[in-house]
């Protein structure tokens, strides 16, 4: 399915949040999906999976996670000091304005023209895997995908040393999938083993798949990408949000 991307503004807590959005290249009404990037924000690898994403029939809009700090158009580079930058803008903000920008996203989405009247959708990868999970917890959202959510296992968020995220996992009314590589320094055994668990008590339904993979295999270009897990992983997230959301 061919496609069509846009940047357009969101009004957040009187800045505004740059946002990417691709949807199929049609006049047609589809499913909408939140996204949410790691930390080098909307980098070319992250554009192309989300139009990707689009191309089988969603609405995906994906804001800049750093609107409130960094200029609007910022990219960090996929090296020692793009991470640290990165890093350094992450720790900068506070779990309560991820939650705000996630109710302002929710909103903006819900009235875009080109989202079906449906339940919303949301997907993120590292941190934003986390910023996604917390996502989940607005009644509004239906299914969530997070691939390698950074900081789950012990709550570690931007300034928060623990944001309670995982402890709320009872308050999800729609599913989730999660996402792991097996050999992610950032999540490593037992911190699966803590989200696992953690999941199964709250009672949320949930999909688990762990890849033979390390942290950010999805991410193409650099070492860590792995072609196959992204695939069979991409092809998980969209039967699950076909299944969940429509389209």
């Amino acid at each position: 399915m061919q496609i069509e991307t846009s940047y357009v503004d969101v009004a957040v807590a009187g800045k505004l949040m740059r946002t990417f959005v691709a949807a199929p290249a049609d006049d047609k009404r589809y499913p909408g999906i939140l996204f949410y990037s790691d930390i080098f924000q909307l980098s070319e690898s992250t554009l192309r999976w989300v139009k990707r994403l689009a191309s089988y029939g969603f609405v995906v809009a994906a804001p800049e996670i750093y609107y409130r700090i960094e200029p609007a158009g910022t990219v960090l580079e996929f090296d020692d000091a793009g991470k640290e930058r990165g890093q350094a803008d992450v720790d900068a903000l506070f779990a309560e304005q991820f939650d705000e920008d996630i109710a302002g996203g929710l909103t903006w989405l819900r009235d875009y023209p080109r989202v079906s009247v449906a339940p919303l959708g949301i997907a993120g990868h590292c941190t934003g895997g986390h910023i996604a999970f917390r996502a989940a917890l607005q009644p509004e959202v239906a299914a969530t995908a997070c691939w390698y959510a950074t900081g789950l296992h012990d709550g570690k968020l931007g300034a928060d040393a623990d944001a309670g995220s995982l402890a709320r996992s009872g308050e999800i009314g729609g599913e989730l999938l999660m996402i792991f590589g097996s050999r992610d320094p950032h999540t490593p055994a037992d911190g699966l083993q803590i989200i696992h668990k953690q999941l199964q008590e709250s009672g949320v339904d949930f999909d688990w798949h762990i890849y033979d993979a390390e942290h950010a295999f999805g991410r193409d270009i650099g070492p860590r990408w792995n072609p196959q897990a992204t695939d069979e992983a991409m092809a998980q997230t969209v039967a699950f949000f076909r299944r969940t959301l429509g389209g």
